[in-house]
């Protein structure tokens, strides 16, 4: 099974929710999109900052998942520091990309490059998740 069609098989109900849809993935790069609905935005029609960091935190604990070191029974987020930078507006699709900063046997950090369709930076994301 490949990375990616692990990913697409595990079981992430809120990640579902906000239509997450990973794209790609290997060991150093997962690729998820999400497309900027209603229900995910603030006000003037635009992306929520949970929304944001909600999709971030998705596509950082993916990445973990396929990396985790044998004998590891799954993962959980440890901190997120997210820099907010632009917004996306309903109907924009957002994609966001984790590549890794550290992968340790019990921590590893993502950093998670969100942007718009025309390449505008949304935010980034720096997470770490703890190894169970």
């Amino acid at each position: 099974m490949t990375p990616l069609e692990r990913i697409q098989s595990m079981k992430m109900p809120f990640a579902e929710l906000k239509g997450v849809v990973f794209t790609e993935a290997d060991q150093d790069r997962v690729v998820a999109k999400m497309v900027v609905r209603p229900d995910l935005c603030t006000l003037n029609h635009t992306i929520h900052g949970g929304a944001i960091m909600a999709l971030a935190d998705s596509v950082g604990a993916a990445a973990t998942v396929i990396n985790l070191p044998e004998g590891a029974k799954g993962t959980t987020t440890l901190e997120s520091k997210t820099n907010f930078i632009g917004g996306a507006r309903e109907g924009t699709t957002v994609t966001a990309t984790a590549t890794p900063v550290h992968r340790g046997r019990r921590t590893q950090v993502w950093q998670t490059r969100l942007e718009t369709e025309d390449g505008k930076l949304v935010a980034l994301v720096t997470q770490t998740q703890m190894v169970l």
